[in-house]
């Protein structure tokens, strides 16, 4: 059995990424189909496309970290009617990987592609809150460029977080 603590900035940098990733998802949610289209020019990669992709990564690194998850069944292109269940599920990712944080650190082995990949938990962790704000900002940059701007991310920045937590001034 894994040792279990808390780090309080670790369990704070899971917190914010939950938080964050609801508001992107719940603004998302806002838009309609063709908009979650939109891209970036000479990029195939659009906001629906970025979104699937960091809500399914999320299960992805839940997976690696030993945890046991459900298949998305959104389809691209996305419809804002997707957003509710992705929304759902990255709450439920976020949470599996904020407990996953608890846990003592340990490699990993993981076979991809006939590849033995050895990480340890800690960078996987660590991956799964840099993707997250990675893809946060593309598709608050995709949406700026096409004026459509609903994703403030400084609204959403770790201050944000204390504020919302009423542990800001």
């Amino acid at each position: 059995m894994s040792e279990l603590s808390t780090n309080l900035t670790l369990d704070r940098l899971f917190r914010h990424m939950a938080w964050a990733n609801s508001y992107v998802l719940q603004k998302l949610s806002q838009l309609t189909t063709e908009e979650l289209a939109l891209a970036l020019p000479e990029n195939d990669w659009n906001v629906g496309a970025i979104t699937e992709h960091f809500v399914r990564s999320a299960g992805f690194y839940v997976r690696r970290l030993g945890g046991e998850i459900e298949t998305l069944s959104v389809e691209l292109p996305l419809s804002p009617s997707d957003l509710s269940q992705l929304q759902q599920r990255c709450a439920l990712y976020d949470q599996q990987l904020r407990e996953e944080s608890r846990k003592a650190e340990a490699i990993l082995i993981h076979e991809r592609d006939g590849q033995t990949i050895r990480r340890a938990r800690s960078t996987i962790l660590g991956q799964s809150i840099h993707h997250a704000i990675e893809h946060r900002a593309q598709i608050a940059d995709i949406l700026v460029f096409h004026k459509i701007a609903i994703i403030d991310l400084d609204e959403i920045d770790v201050w944000g977080l204390g504020d919302a937590e009423g542990l800001g001034e």
